[in-house]
């Protein structure tokens, strides 16, 4: 697994509004369930917004983060976000008591 961080240089958001810009997109992500990816985690703190998202793959985080995509959010936020991957091999899951390896 990939994980992918995203960060953007924002004012941090009131709760409220990182919400409602978070529900506004949220569709977007549920669509790339089929171009692999897991999940997303939306962040909003001091020192700005972004994302946490797990792709089954580099080759599928890097075909969405493509120039046109570095392009649109750049345009959308006014700060060019930066991408940070990272490789996953264990996870910890204490909601479903597992602990997952993944060893190939």
């Amino acid at each position: 697994m990939i994980v992918a961080v995203v960060q953007i240089a924002l004012p941090r958001r009131s709760r409220e509004a990182a919400i409602a810009a978070a529900e506004k997109t949220a569709p977007t992500y549920s669509g790339l369930a089929d171009k692999g990816l897991l999940r997303k985690y939306y962040l909003n703190g001091d020192a700005g917004g972004g994302g946490v998202y797990f792709w089954s793959s580099l080759a599928a985080a890097k075909a969405w983060y493509t120039a046109e995509w570095y392009a649109r959010m750049t345009a959308q936020f006014g700060a060019r976000p930066t991408v940070t991957y990272y490789e996953n091999y264990v996870v910890v899951d204490n909601e479903s008591g597992e602990v997952r390896v993944e060893r190939d």
